[in-house]
C-alpha cells in the first residue's frame, strides 16, 4: 500500500494562443476605427452635361433663386422668402391656364432650403413639370466646344443659354 500523497505535476499554461487572440483583436480594432479627419463628408457636386435649350423656348415659369435665397418669378422679385408668398405669386403668374413647366435657376451658393421651398411651393400650386438650369461645364480639351455665354458671367447672373436636367 502506497500512503504517500500522489503529487500531480504543476499545470503548464501555454500563453501562445492567448497572445495570438490579443494581437488579432488589436489588428481588428485598428482597422475598423475611423479617425476624425477621415470621418468628414466631402461632397463634390456634378457638372451638367445636357443639351442646350433651343432658341425658341416654350412658355414656362422661370424661377430664379439668388445667392441669399431670394426668389424672382419671371424677373419679378418676391416680397419675402416664405412658402405661402411664393405660392401666391405662382398662382397669380399661372392664372387660369393649365400648369406650365417651371425652370429653376439657382445660384451655386444658394441655400438648399431655398430650393426646397421653391419645390414645395410649386407642388402646392400643382406644377409638376420642374427642370433645373445649369451652365455647361468648361471642357478640358483644347478642341472642345467653348463654354456657353452664361458660364462666363458672375455666379449670381442667370445663364443666357441654360441646360435643363429633369
Amino acid at each position: 500500500m502506497n500512503l504517500r500523497p500522489h503529487r500531480r505535476e504543476p499545470a503548464d499554461i501555454n500563453l501562445t494562443p492567448l497572445i495570438d487572440v490579443v494581437f488579432l483583436l488589436l489588428i481588428f480594432f485598428m482597422v475598423s476605427t475611423t479617425f476624425k479627419d477621415e470621418a468628414r463628408l466631402r461632397v463634390q457636386l456634378p457638372e451638367a452635361q445636357g443639351e442646350e435649350i433651343p432658341a425658341e423656348e416654350p412658355e414656362m415659369i422661370r424661377l430664379v433663386i439668388d445667392r441669399s435665397g431670394s426668389f424672382n418669378v419671371d424677373d419679378r422679385a418676391v416680397v419675402d422668402r416664405e412658402t405661402e408668398t411664393l405660392v401666391e405669386v405662382l398662382k397669380e403668374r399661372l392664372g387660369e391656364r393649365e400648369p406650365l413647366p417651371v425652370l429653376i435657376q439657382a445660384d451655386a451658393q444658394t441655400p438648399h432650403q431655398a430650393v426646397m421651398t421653391a419645390l414645395d411651393a410649386a407642388s402646392q400650386v400643382g406644377l409638376v413639370q420642374i427642370a433645373f438650369a445649369a451652365t455647361r461645364a468648361a471642357q478640358a480639351d483644347s478642341d472642345a466646344d467653348p463654354p456657353s455665354a452664361g458660364s462666363s458671367a458672375g455666379p449670381s447672373a442667370p445663364p443666357s443659354k441654360a441646360e435643363v436636367a429633369e
